[in-house]
């Protein structure tokens, strides 16, 4: 009883020592991925938000969604929006869009996408994989719904929430 209670209480000193002595690298990737953003939405708002486009469409061939976004989404978008369609991805070079869709789009329900940049503002992501999950099965009203959040957002009608 003695020794295990000895060797757990070795355990956790070691794992305090590594936590401390790794903690210095933690801040610092820490501190590097909030400066990459801060570049991000920086480099968005000069060169997209400076021309006009202010949104990051990320979409693919899908026989689910293709059809929805490009008769609902795109045409109302198209002068706003840089597009970027997944099922090309092979072809993307190293582009502003590409880097921004990455670090913002994450690793999770990120097709179909919108993103959209503020000038000093956080962005604002719309993950449409979900409703269109459901509207797989008929159920329509949660692609409306996100549908209707994006573009009062982007008409300026954005419900505050205290």
């Amino acid at each position: 009883m003695a020794r295990e209670q000895s060797t757990s209480i070795l355990q956790t000193l070691l794992a305090a020592v590594v936590l401390i002595a790794i903690s210095p690298l933690i801040l610092v990737a820490i501190g590097l991925y909030l400066v990459a953003g801060v570049l991000l939405h920086i480099a968005a708002w000069c060169v997209w938000c400076a021309r006009g486009r202010d949104v990051l469409l990320v979409y693919s061939n899908s026989p689910i969604w293709q059809s929805y976004v490009e008769e609902h989404l795109l045409p109302r978008l198209s002068h706003r929006a840089v597009v970027l369609n997944w099922s090309e991805r092979r072809t993307w070079g190293r582009t502003l869009s590409v880097a921004v869709f990455r670090f913002f789009g994450g690793s999770r329900e990120y097709n179909p996408m919108v993103i959209v940049f503020r000038p000093f503002r956080l962005t604002r992501r719309f993950r449409f994989y979900k409703p269109f999950r459901d509207f797989k099965h008929g159920k329509t009203a949660t692609v409306f719904e996100i549908t209707d959040q994006l573009f009062a957002v982007l008409d300026g009608h954005e419900r505050r929430t205290a």
